[in-house]
């Protein structure tokens, strides 16, 4: 199962953190939306508990959005803070 985005709630997603009008790929944009995946593909092992290859596919969205907030910590520490606050990612 692969669970992708509708089109609709991707380009929300990508307007909401776009940084200039042609920006699809900025680190901030992909976090956004690899967070909107993970949260979906949550939902979805909430009431699939034994979907483990979901599961794996999820982990590995965790990693990568991990990678990219470190990234984006190294480089722009204030975007950072800016998007882990935008997307309540810390408590």
């Amino acid at each position: 199962m692969k669970l992708v985005l509708q089109k609709g709630k991707k380009t929300e997603v990508i307007d909401n953190f776009k940084t200039h009008a042609k920006d699809t790929g900025s680190a901030v944009v992909q976090i956004a939306l690899l967070t909107e995946r993970i949260n979906d593909l949550s939902q979805h092992l909430a009431g699939h508990k034994k979907d483990f290859h979901s599961r794996r596919g999820l982990l590995m969205m965790i990693g990568a959005r991990r990678r990219h907030l470190a990234y984006l910590k190294k480089n722009d520490p204030q975007k950072y803070e800016e998007t882990i606050k935008k997307l309540n990612l810390r408590k």
